[in-house]
């Protein structure tokens, strides 16, 4: 039986929770620079990643053994067509956190699908029937992303960049799509620190072109320390 499913996920419009003006800050950067940066943070991937992938390797095993207890016929993985820098596809992984009659439990509740499609195809964790017990729990404290670590050893992903978009999602770019696909995506980001899920599009746009323009090791590093503070608090993920 295949390890690697797929698994719909449709892009998210939640209304933002913030005011603030567009924080877009523009830091142009010399190209001597850019490689510098980009050579260092390849090596901070590679060590991230190659160390993260060891030490956690209890932690895959342990979450792959209840997702195949709790729904035997389905893949522990579920893969997804990602674009990423230089608009480049590949597969995203994460551990699966739904059913794999997902569709089917859905569609029998005719007024939750109501409320599903009014709501921009998305619903809350808890009333989601898609949504395994396992799967609530790896969404709420973000572990079902960790597979990505095998995305940034790849060199697909980094440590930290924008979030990698579905085909639909890279619209609501406009005109800065060259701009937002000239860094690889990355496991956490400015967005993902800045409230995830609760900061939907157009806010969203802005909270990843701000990484994008104002990259730099010593941005990461707090954007590491708060995606830390975030997991822990489990804000923004559902």
């Amino acid at each position: 039986m295949s390890l690697v499913g797929n698994e719909l996920e449709i892009a998210s419009r939640a209304p933002a929770t913030t005011s603030a003006q567009p924080i877009v800050q523009p830091n142009a950067q010399s190209s001597g620079t850019n490689y510098l940066f980009a050579s260092a943070k390849r090596v901070i991937d590679l060590l991230g990643s190659g160390i993260g992938l060891i030490l956690l390797s209890p932690v895959f095993a342990v979450i792959a053994i209840i997702i195949k207890i709790q729904d035997p016929k389905g893949p522990v993985f579920f893969k997804q067509h990602r674009i990423g820098k230089g608009a480049s596809m590949f597969n995203i992984y994460k551990f699966r956190s739904m059913n794999t009659n997902s569709e089917q439990l859905l569609r029998e509740d005719k007024e939750l699908y109501a409320k599903y499609v009014a709501s921009n195809y998305k619903l809350e964790a808890h009333e989601d029937p898609r949504i395994t017990r396992i799967g609530r729990f790896l969404r709420k404290t973000s572990l079902d992303e960790l597979p990505q670590l095998y995305n940034v050893l790849k060199g697909e992903m980094s440590l930290v960049g924008p979030r990698p978009v579905v085909a639909q999602e890279l619209k609501e770019y406009r005109d800065k799509k060259r701009e937002f696909l000239s860094v690889k995506p990355g496991i956490t980001g400015y967005w993902q620190v800045s409230g995830r899920s609760d900061v939907g599009y157009p806010e969203r746009v802005d909270l990843e072109l701000y990484y994008v323009y104002n990259k730099s090791l010593a941005l990461d590093t707090k954007i590491l320390f708060a995606t830390v503070r975030s997991v822990l608090l489990k804000k923004g993920a559902y």
